[in-house]
């Protein structure tokens, strides 16, 4: 699938703009909510320190997160036999349902990130640190060589828990600790899974403002949604990945939709996740959440559209990027242009350290009181 969103197709992010490091590390006294927050509805767009945001009818609105920690899923490997040829870097994106890993393998830069390098052959074997090992075996998606099934050999979450670190792409200035990329909303997962990158939308959220919400009545749901590895040099759709919305998470967005609530989701994995959950039915005419579990490979596009999603708090996305359909079918093309066009003019700053979009579709009766601390 070609990704080609009309009017951004040419917009050009200044390299400046990339967050290299985390919130807090960017000056004394800063904490990780210290991010600024871009409101689009239609084409209107209002600016807002996250700290302080607009009243946005929060009220019996109800928001979905993804809870399960990251892992720290990338590690230094050679092909066999010895002498084993140049360093790769391996990484972990996803457990499937017979054992095999989707794994992506990758080229080791100087500066400690990572370079994109073919995946493969068949029949390949990787040494892993530790004495594990991985027999590649086929693409996850025919037509792609990225992300490959491969048999692990070993202890794969016993290596990885000493010997791995997060994924750390070429726009970050240093590695971080792996609490770096946890969000209060973080758990284990009951099966020693997780995500292996952090859904990053939810990361200025603090103990404090979930609390804010609560008393506000904004309930906030949970459901997973195992992110796997990110596309954001081949600018692909996403993979396959593995679901569950629980059947209270269901129960509550049927809830707040019955009674005139939004449902907003916090990142794209939720969006996916809901989504693919959904009661099959027309766009908005009595769509329905509903329990679920398993894999999804659902894409969505402002073709499909979305069916219980209502807004959506998401980071800024590459122009490129697969995302932007989804952010297009939530809000329109109309707000997408804008909104971006807005970004890069005031210096909003991307990727997974930061600033964040809310993205709210333009209806009568909502509207957003631009510089409005009251929620």
């Amino acid at each position: 699938m070609s990704v080609v969103v009309d009017g951004l197709e040419g917009l050009r992010v200044p390299e400046e703009l990339s967050a290299r490091v985390p919130a807090e590390q960017r000056g004394p006294g800063r904490g990780r909510d210290d991010v600024r927050l871009l409101v689009s509805r239609g084409e209107a767009v209002s600016h807002h320190a996250w700290r302080a945001p607009p009243g946005v009818r929060w009220v019996g609105a109800l928001r979905g997160v993804t809870p399960y920690r990251t892992r720290p899923v990338s590690g230094c490997a050679r092909p066999a036999p010895p002498p084993g040829g140049e360093p790769v870097v391996v990484h972990f994106s996803t457990r499937g349902d017979d054992g095999r890993w989707a794994v992506e393998l990758r080229s080791p830069e100087p500066s400690g990130s990572t370079r994109p390098r073919a995946g493969g052959p068949a029949g390949a074997v990787v040494r892993l640190p530790g004495g594990g090992r991985l027999a590649l075996a086929g693409p996850l998606t025919p037509g792609s060589g990225r992300l490959w099934w491969a048999r692990a050999y070993g202890d794969v979450p016993g290596l990885l828990g000493r010997y791995g670190r997060p994924i750390r792409y070429g726009y970050t200035e240093r590695d971080q600790p792996l609490s770096a990329y946890q969000t209060v909303f973080a758990r284990p997962s009951p099966d020693g899974g997780g995500s292996a990158e952090m859904p990053s939308a939810g990361r200025p959220f603090t103990a404090g403002l979930v609390a804010e919400l609560a008393a506000r009545g904004v309930w906030i749901a949970p459901l997973s949604l195992h992110t796997g590895v990110a596309s954001a040099e081949a600018h692909e759709p996403p993979y396959p990945e593995r679901f569950e919305v629980p059947a209270a998470t269901a129960a509550l967005v049927n809830a707040a939709r019955a009674t005139g609530g939004r449902v907003i989701a916090v990142g794209t994995t939720v969006v996916r996740a809901l989504e693919s959950a959904a009661v099959a039915g027309p766009v908005g005419a009595g769509a329905s959440a509903r329990a679920g579990r398993g894999w999804t490979d659902l894409v969505v596009t402002p073709a499909r559209g979305v069916r219980v999603v209502d807004g959506l708090l998401t980071g800024l996305h590459e122009p490129e990027a697969s995302h932007l359909l989804m952010l297009e079918a939530v809000a329109g093309r109309a707000a997408l242009r804008s909104a971006y066009a807005a970004a890069v003019r005031d210096r909003y700053l991307w990727h997974e350290f930061g600033d964040v979009h809310l993205l709210l579709p333009e209806e009568k009766g909502h509207r957003v009181r631009c510089g409005s601390n009251s929620g």
